[in-house]
């Protein structure tokens, strides 16, 4: 199933041409038919281009129901199926290492690190999550996932239209949308993350909402590791 609408998705452009083409074809037919069987003179003639008229009409019906189909599954259907979105496996970069900071609390006044410190990784300096607006609550910065990730978070501004979430390679910024969402949420499921297909390593997760007049906000990002997959 997934694998079904993640190639409609995919061809979406390749098969909105193949049915414009079908009917641009069919449209022709029912302007030929229609004139043959305004010209018909004898009955058989007419039955004819009769014929052929409710031929071209139904396919071009048929064009016009199969492409609302298409509509319906990319903008509707696609985006709400955990695993049909289309996520890119990034080469893993084995010269790249982790960049990580020390809280300032953590020092002591030389200078130097308290004993049994813990590791603190900075969070992205452009994160711009807002407390009971536009908030990922888990995974939170800095965890590690795998397999099916449930996305917990709040999204909720004035005049809400919709939501979505996103994540990059941590090295990259070419965001890929992983699912979106019209109901607003209160520190609640936003929908999942399918990490199975993912090259281990360090990802980018972020939020964005738009209101309903298509102004988002400046989105919440957090970073998280990505682990193997469990073995079956």
């Amino acid at each position: 199933m997934e694998q079904a609408l993640s190639f409609f998705r995919e061809n979406e452009t390749f098969i909105y041409l193949g049915f414009g083409l079908v009917a641009v074809w069919q449209f022709r037919k029912v302007l030929l038919s229609w004139s043959e069987l305004r010209g018909a003179a004898f009955g058989l003639e007419r039955e004819s281009a009769q014929g052929r008229l409710n031929r071209a009409v139904s396919i071009l019906v048929f064009v016009l129901v199969m492409s609302m189909f298409e509509f319906a599954l990319v903008a509707y259907i696609v985006p709400n199926t955990p695993g049909a979105m289309p996520l890119f496996t990034p080469t893993l970069d084995l010269m790249a290492s982790p960049s990580a900071t020390l809280d300032d609390s953590a020092l002591q006044p030389n200078g130097t690190p308290e004993p049994n410190l813990t590791l603190v990784v900075s969070p992205d300096a452009d994160s711009n999550c807002v407390l009971d607006q536009v908030m990922i609550l888990s995974p939170t910065d800095g965890d590690s996932v795998q397999d099916l990730v449930e996305i917990i978070g709040t999204a909720n501004i004035p005049n809400f239209g919709f939501y979505k979430y996103e994540t990059t390679n941590a090295n990259e910024e070419s965001w890929l949308t992983i699912q979106a969402g019209n109901t607003v949420v209160n520190q609640d499921q936003l929908g999942f993350w399918d990490t199975k297909r993912l090259v281990p390593g360090d990802y980018k997760l972020r939020l964005i909402v738009t209101d309903n007049e298509g102004q988002a906000t400046a989105p919440c990002v957090i970073q998280v590791r990505v682990d193997p997959p469990t073995e079956e």
